[in-house]
């Protein structure tokens, strides 16, 4: 019996600490936001933002003239509530004392905070982290991992369709790839 006891309690912590399977950012797209991507043409990042210069509000939010799928709000509704586990590029919003990020976009490509046009709403997630990570390098993958929401957030950077309540944020290691 103690042997059973001991396999039982062995089993649950190894699916206690196991991760939760990759979600691939197209996931939070509907169908017929990702066919209106593959088909879009071809997008000039010619612009003073693509330097790294922001001179005026906005950020991450979309200019005009895009196609429609470019400014996509739109959700998947069975990924509401859903635990994820996503790997993404940070964009730091809010710092705790120890200068540990604990609110941050999570975006699907390195410089997107950079690189304009920005992803579509429905491809930036607002992660709270309230235990914070250190974020020395925005170009530093990582893999977040929590409940999901359809949550509208809008800043003054950017809007986003998904909010998520991080229970874990690490850095991508080379063993993940």
């Amino acid at each position: 019996m103690r042997r059973l006891s001991i396999l039982v309690l062995l089993l649950c912590s190894t699916f206690v600490h196991a991760e939760l399977p990759e979600t691939d950012w197209l996931d939070l797209m509907p169908p017929e936001d990702q066919r209106a991507l593959e088909a879009m043409p071809e997008i000039s990042h010619d612009t003073p933002e693509a330097g790294g210069t922001f001179t005026s509000k906005g950020g991450l939010k979309q200019p005009q003239g895009l196609p429609a799928v470019m400014y996509s709000a739109k959700t998947v509704a069975a990924m509401d509530g859903k635990r994820i586990r996503i790997g993404g590029y940070p964009v730091p919003l809010e710092s705790n004392d120890k200068g540990d990020s604990t609110l941050f976009f999570l975006v699907p490509y390195p410089g997107a905070c950079i690189h304009v046009p920005p992803p579509p709403p429905n491809q930036l997630i607002l992660v709270r982290y309230p235990q914070g990570i250190r974020l020395d390098d925005i170009y530093t993958p990582l893999w977040v991992s929590g409940g999901l929401k359809v949550e509208q957030v809008s800043n003054d950077l950017a809007d986003a369709a998904y909010a998520l309540d991080a229970s874990q944020v690490r850095v991508v290691q080379e063993d993940d790839l």
